[in-house]
């Protein structure tokens, strides 16, 4: 076995959008793959996608980035084509240092998926590099000041809405991952469109292809993305 390659702290992510191309997918295979990764200790939450991009999506989460390319060789063994991916890695941001140790800890290691949250959207976004809206060129403080309004506007939602922001720099085209977990779909829709009038969104975000979709068990999501 090869060597774990694992994150200094905090955990790799992985999220892997699957189509069903038909009947020759392996059901039972995909319960094993899910089950290995999950008895290894990492988490995996199973999403039903709606709209043409993917049938389904897994979100996995652990300390072996070996282990997370396992699990995406036995769902594609089991009949599962890829379409799409990205990869992340847990982070505290630098302008959340500050934070108590405790939630530094849930960020660095959420337990996913929230209960009572079966809304989910996933995202990736970068920070501009414009002419005129540099995010680079800003001093730290005039970012931090911004950082700080952008957070204040997510917090209006606690509760409602579970953000997951994942750090993606040099691991993907785009700069950070962003998870929702919602109670309700306009839950999702209320937070983004909420928070990209702060200064640190409409001025320098740039934003991804966008995916939605509905959390359940393994079984409900295979049924009712069409898996037999």
């Amino acid at each position: 076995m090869s060597e774990p390659v694992s994150p200094a702290v905090g955990l790799g992510v992985l999220h892997l959008f699957c189509r069903i191309p038909g009947p020759g997918v392996d059901r039972e295979a995909i319960r094993t793959a899910v089950e290995a990764a999950t008895t290894a200790g990492d988490q995996v939450v199973p999403v039903a996608i709606l709209g043409h991009k993917a049938d389904l999506a897994f979100m996995g989460l652990g300390d072996d980035l070996w282990r997370l390319r396992d699990l995406q060789t036995a769902l594609v063994a089991a009949g599962l084509q890829v379409v799409d991916s990205y990869v992340s890695l847990t982070e505290v941001s630098e302008y959340a240092q500050g934070v108590p140790d405790e939630m530094k800890q849930t960020r660095l290691h959420p337990e996913l998926p929230p209960a009572g949250k079966p809304a989910w959207c996933f995202y990736p976004m970068s920070k501009r590099r414009n002419v005129g809206a540099n995010w680079y060129r800003l001093p730290y403080d005039d970012r931090h000041e911004l950082m700080m309004e952008h957070g204040a506007s997510g917090r209006r939602f606690a509760g409602r809405v579970l953000q997951v922001v994942t750090g993606s720099t040099g691991v993907d085209d785009h700069e950070w991952g962003v998870t929702l977990f919602g109670e309700h779909p306009d839950d999702l829709k209320d937070v983004v469109y909420t928070m990209r009038y702060d200064r640190a969104s409409a001025d320098y975000g740039d934003f991804g292809t966008f995916y939605t979709g509905m959390v359940d068990d393994l079984d409900t999501v295979l049924t009712r993305a069409g898996c037999a």
